[in-house]
Parts: C-alpha cells; structure tokens; sequence
C-alpha cells in the first residue's frame, strides 16, 4: 500500500506523503517542449503515450511519491458534447450549452470518448513503482456547471441571472452530471487510479444560501459514491473559508486539501476526523528560499501530530523554478 493510500486509509500519522497540484505541467522544460509540438490541448489530453509520459516527467525528476494523471477537468463537458478550446492568457471556451442533447447523452458514449484518458491510466500504471500512488480526479459538479453554461462574469462574480434562467434546470443537470462523473471515476480506478480528487476551483464563488445545495450536497453525493465503492478521495472545495468546517461535517470526505486562505492552527482545531493535505502558497516558491522554508515548516509544525499530506493551496505556477520544488521536497522529507 502506497503511503498515501496509508495516510487516507487508514489515517496513519507517521506516514510522510508529499505531491504538488499540477506538478505535471508547464514549469517543467520536459513539459514545454511536448506542448510546443502540440496546440491542441484537448488533442494532447487525449493522446494516451503523451499523457502518460507527462504524467511521469515529475515522478523522474523528483521521485514525488504520487502521480497524478494528466488530463483536465473539462474532459467531462467534452464527454457530454460540449467543444471546449483553452484560448492562450484567457483560458477555457465552451460552446453553447444544449440541455437535451446533455440529458441525452448514454454513459456508453460517454465512456468511448474519455477511453483515451483511461488507456494513459493503465499505461502510467504500469510504468509506476508500486509503492506510488496514481490519483485521478473530476470537477466538482458545479465547479464545471460555471464552465459549461458559461457564468463567470470573471475570477471573482457569477452571473446569477443567467444561472436562474427559465429554461436552465440546475437540479436536473446537476443530478446528471454526479452520474456520469461517478461513471468518470470508476472508469478511472477501473483503469489503475487508486485515489480520486474532487476540484471545486469555483465553491468560493457560491454566496451562503445556495452552497449547501451547490456546492456541499453534490460533493457529499459523489464521496458517498467513492465510500461504497472504497475508492479513498479527496476534496478541494477552494475559497470557501471558515465554511471548511460545514464542508467537513456534511461531505465526510477521506481528505481535504486546504487553500491558502485558511489558517493551519484553525483547521487543526476545527477540522475532525479527516487528513489534512496541502495549504501552502504557490506564490512563495516564486520568493526567496527562507521564504519558501519557513512557509513549508508552518504547516509542517501545524500538523505535524496529525495524519497530513504535504501539497499546495493551489497547483504550481508556470514561472516556478523546478530546482525550487526539488529544495521543498527534500526540506519536508528531512523534517
């Protein structure tokens, strides 16, 4: 059993773990050069050898002690019909979102259009030393229902009006959607995934009347769906601050990953029954080395009595240094 599967399964507090959000990505030099020979990001996500090959360019550079599989959280809205372009310095486009033909899409075709992404899982697995783990992860339903029926005003403020138009019915394409990303995440343990992360990049976003309905119920749906099936997961819901605490008690997830907003002592002391993973600043890599050692050591000493898993409170930034990341992981493995 990989140390990560030790630390969420069986909540063991002595196990070291350490893992990176996008630590397959465009900070890397390996990583540019394939990006460069292919423009299409959905194309690349898609091709099973390169997806694979990324995948593992951190676990050769650093011996981190999971992979997580390079792919997107979009490839779910792509599955259901959805185009979707990432535009350069602006970010993810989606066409026009049709509800019937999304309601009536088959989980067979669903499944035939993400097998790629599965064949990159199988052939990571079998290039992964066993004793590491392989995470997979979706979006969280309403992190992709901002993507999919287009929401965002920007980075900060949702279009609460469109969102409560007549002909959209949130309920309904919400409870589709926690089907066929329950299906997303069997397929991908099928494979040889063997934890799941859930991203809720947008649950910030949702004011306190609706983030129960929105945010908290369809996580819990799909982390009741991971716990029958034993599949040992993970929660990111980013932004949400002191509203963590209601996240822990009504999800119940194995993990969560904190954001760098939250104060390690008040999780320590608010937060029960659940590791702990992540927290730190991505920005302070960008800063100087004492910088970047003390920031590491406040988590570290926050949770050092608890069972945690040294991450990030958001992925690794392009401009990051890898010789960087390479100093944070032998700093937290010598303390």
């Amino acid at each position: 059993m990989s140390t990560l599967r030790k630390i969420l399964v069986n909540k063991d507090k002595h196990c070291k773990s350490v893992w990176f959000m996008r630590q397959a990505g465009r900070y890397l030099p390996e990583f540019r050069k394939i990006r460069s020979q292919n423009p299409d990001f959905i194309e690349l996500c898609l091709n099973s050898e390169l997806s694979s090959e990324i995948t593992l360019q951190p676990i050769k550079r650093f011996n981190l002690d999971s992979a997580i599989i390079f792919s997107d959280i979009l490839m779910t809205p792509y599955a259901l019909g959805q185009e979707v372009k990432f535009i350069k310095d602006q970010g993810p486009e989606l066409s026009d979102f049709n509800t019937e033909r999304f309601l009536d899409k088959k989980e067979k075709e669903f499944s035939h259009k993400l097998n790629p992404v599965y064949k990159a899982i199988e052939k990571t697995r079998k290039n992964l030393d066993k004793d590491k783990s392989l995470i997979a992860f979706i979006g969280a339903p309403w992190t992709l229902l901002v993507y999919m029926i287009n929401i965002k005003k920007n980075k900060n403020e949702i279009n609460f009006n469109k969102l409560n138009q007549k002909d959209i019915n949130i309920n309904q394409i919400l409870d589709k959607l926690i089907k066929f990303l329950c299906i997303h995440i069997q397929n991908q343990v099928n494979a040889g995934a063997d934890i799941i992360q859930i991203f809720d990049s947008w649950a910030g976003l949702l004011p306190e009347n609706i983030i129960k309905d929105y945010c908290f119920v369809p996580n819990a749906k799909i982390v009741e769906f991971c716990k029958k099936e034993k599949i040992p997961n993970i929660c990111f819901p980013k932004g949400i601050k002191e509203k963590y605490e209601d996240f822990n008690r009504i999800v119940n997830p194995d993990g969560i990953n904190l954001d760098y907003d939250i104060d390690p002592l008040w999780v320590k002391n608010k937060l029960k029954d659940v590791v702990i993973q992540g927290g730190l600043d991505p920005k302070i890599l960008l800063k100087s080395e004492k910088e970047m050692l003390e920031g590491a050591t406040k988590y570290i000493q926050a949770f050092k009595d608890i069972p945690y898993i040294f991450n990030l409170g958001h992925g690794l930034l392009p401009e990051t240094d890898p010789d960087r990341v390479k100093k944070l992981i032998e700093f937290y493995r010598n303390n």
